[in-house]
């Protein structure tokens, strides 16, 4: 069964180097490369990516035929989405362990949400 991963965390947060995943050598990226190389090595990993920030998002609404645009999120909260991943495993078991191990859960969430069959 798929299921999307979405990773969120509070952006407004200064994490320190301890959970920088964007920087090579630090402990964070460390256990990312180590996550994403045991997913890839077991074939559950289908697709992946981090998010630019909640500054650079772009809300659209549509109200009675008229174009809504806005920056920024749409809802007001302190976690924003910062990356999803796909993966593909035999059931929520196995993705609870998958996103239980990945480094965003220690610092925010990780939504464990399944896709429609089909």
């Amino acid at each position: 069964m798929k299921y999307m991963l979405i990773h969120c965390v509070d952006e407004s947060v200064d994490f320190g180097p301890q959970n920088d995943c964007q920087t090579p050598g630090t402990p964070a990226a460390r256990a990312l490369e180590t996550w994403l190389s045991d997913l890839t090595a077991r074939g559950v990993l289908l697709d992946g990516a981090r998010l630019r920030p909640v500054s650079d998002a772009t809300t659209v609404q549509v109200r009675e035929d008229n174009l809504l645009l806005s920056d920024g999120p749409f809802a007001e909260t302190k976690e924003q989405v910062a990356g999803y991943d796909v993966i593909d495993c035999a059931d929520l078991d196995e993705a609870i362990e998958i996103a239980s191990r990945h480094p965003s859960a220690s610092i925010g969430t990780v939504e464990i949400r399944p896709f429609w069959e089909g």
